[in-house]
């Protein structure tokens, strides 16, 4: 099982962009289809963005589809969320997530995904 390590920006303005990393440990990475949740207070955990394990097939929410892009790169273990356009309502605590369910396409129900990061505070603000 892989521990995985969010990083990146944490205060941004409006209209501004974010990219936040999530470095995991391990061997297996590869194996795992990874993704990214976020979850405001009082707030479902709601799904952003998820990738494949080979990276060839991505999915988003209607929320930040065509102002985000997810990628990985599996030698280094890492994965990737970028989002521009920054908005008030993208500001929420983002978890890296992964799941060997090999469902597709990736699921977008938080319940499903099996290991998860400790979560990194985003503010966006004006």
């Amino acid at each position: 099982q892989v521990q995985l390590v969010e990083s990146g920006e944490r205060m941004v303005q409006v209209g501004g962009s974010l990219r936040l990393s999530c470095a995991a440990s391990g061997r297996a990475f590869p194996t795992y289809d990874m993704g990214w949740f976020r979850q405001d207070l009082g707030k479902e955990r709601e799904f952003v963005a998820g990738i494949n394990r080979n990276g060839n097939n991505t999915d988003y929410a209607e929320s930040v589809k065509g102002r985000c892009t997810i990628s990985r790169d599996n030698a280094k273990n890492t994965v990737y969320l970028s989002i521009n356009s920054l908005k008030p309502e993208d500001t929420a605590v983002y978890y890296c997530a992964g799941t060997l369910s090999g469902l597709s396409p990736l699921s977008t129900n938080w319940i499903t995904w099996s290991v998860w990061g400790q979560g990194t505070q985003v503010t966006v603000s004006s």
